[in-house]
C-alpha cells in the first residue's frame, strides 16, 4: 500500500486543477479489434482519462494511442480481461498492478495510477456466470478482496476514484426486466450485497448520485435487438471518495459509440468533476 506521503509526490505532468476534469470508462471488448472505434470515440469525446476494460490481449497500440494524444499504462491478457488507463497529454504513474490480496490471481483485472495528485483505480471485476459455481465463487472472492483494499485507499484521505466494468446491476433500476436475472450472477443478491457494502464504505456512485431515479444503461446484449429496444443493463461505474465527491459536476452514457458497427457491447460512460485549484 502505498503511503500518503509517497502517493503526493507521484504526480504526473498534466495539470487537473482550477479545470472540468472528464474521466470516462469503457469496455472496449477487445483492444486491437476495436481499436478504430476507440479512437474515434476519443477523438469527438475527448476525455481526459479513460480507464478501459477487456482488453483481451498482450499487445498495447500504445503508437496509435500516443498519436492519439495519449499516455497509457495496461496489463493485459491474451484472449480475456485486460485493464488500461489512458491520460490526455501526459503518462499515467502507475501506482498498482494487480488487485492485492491473492499472489496467485494470474486474471489482469486491476491497474491504478497516481494522475496529479488523483488515484484512479481501473477495475474488470469478474462475471461469474454460471452461479453458482467456481466463478461465480471467485467473483465474491474478488469482491471481498476489492472491500479490503477499498477500505485502504479511503484511509489514505486523498482523492480517489474506482472505475470500471463491476460487473454488478446495484438495484432493479440497473437492468431491463429484472425478473429475469434473478439467477444471474450479475444480479444475484450476493453481488448487490457487496456492491452495497463497498458503497457503504464511503464511496458514492457518481452516476446514481446524479440520476436518482433515471434508468441509465451501459450494455445491451448484441442478440435480439437489446440496444434498439433498451434492453440493457448498468454495469459500468464510478465509485468517488469523499474528497471527490463534493466536485462532481456531470455523469453521462455516451450511447453514441454503441450504434455504430463492429462496436463493443458496452458504451463510454463519463463523469466530469469540478477540480479545486491547490
Amino acid at each position: 500500500m502505498i503511503s500518503k506521503l509517497k502517493f503526493h509526490c507521484r504526480k504526473s505532468h498534466i495539470d487537473l486543477a482550477g479545470a472540468a476534469v472528464k474521466i470516462a470508462t469503457y469496455n472496449v471488448n477487445g483492444i486491437n479489434g476495436r481499436l478504430e472505434i476507440l479512437l474515434r470515440w476519443l477523438k469527438e469525446d475527448k476525455p481526459d482519462v479513460v480507464c478501459l476494460q477487456e482488453l483481451k490481449s498482450t499487445s498495447f497500440p500504445e503508437k496509435e494511442i500516443g498519436l492519439a494524444g495519449y499516455g497509457a499504462a495496461w496489463l493485459g491478457q491474451k484472449s480475456w480481461n485486460g485493464v488500461a488507463i489512458l491520460v490526455r497529454g501526459a503518462e499515467p504513474l502507475v501506482t498498482r498492478r494487480g488487485l492485492p490480496g491473492d499472489p496467485d490471481d494470474q486474471q489482469c483485472r486491476y491497474i491504478e495510477a497516481a494522475i496529479d495528485g488523483i488515484l484512479v483505480g481501473c477495475l474488470y471485476l469478474p462475471n461469474g456466470n454460471p452461479a453458482p459455481g467456481p466463478k461465480f465463487d471467485y467473483k465474491l472472492r474478488w469482491f471481498k478482496r476489492l472491500h479490503r483494499y477499498a477500505a485502504e485507499v479511503l484511509e489514505l484521505d486523498v482523492p480517489a476514484l474506482l472505475v470500471g466494468d463491476f460487473n454488478v446491476m446495484p438495484t432493479a433500476l440497473d437492468v431491463y426486466k429484472p425478473e429475469r436475472w434473478s439467477d444471474d450472477a450479475l444480479y444475484r443478491p450476493e453481488v448487490r450485497e457487496a456492491y452495497a457494502d463497498l458503497v457503504k464504505q464511503g464511496w458514492t456512485d457518481a452516476v446514481r448520485h446524479l440520476h436518482p431515479q433515471e434508468r441509465i444503461y451501459t450494455f445491451w446484449k448484441y442478440w435480439r435487438n437489446s440496444f434498439q429496444r433498451d434492453a440493457g443493463l448498468r454495469i459500468d461505474h464510478f465509485l468517488l471518495s469523499p474528497a471527490v465527491e463534493p466536485w462532481l459536476r456531470s455523469a453521462s452514457m455516451r450511447r453514441t459509440p454503441r450504434s455504430w458497427p463492429h462496436t463493443s457491447d458496452h458504451a463510454p460512460v463519463m463523469i466530469e468533476l469540478d477540480v479545486p485549484q491547490n
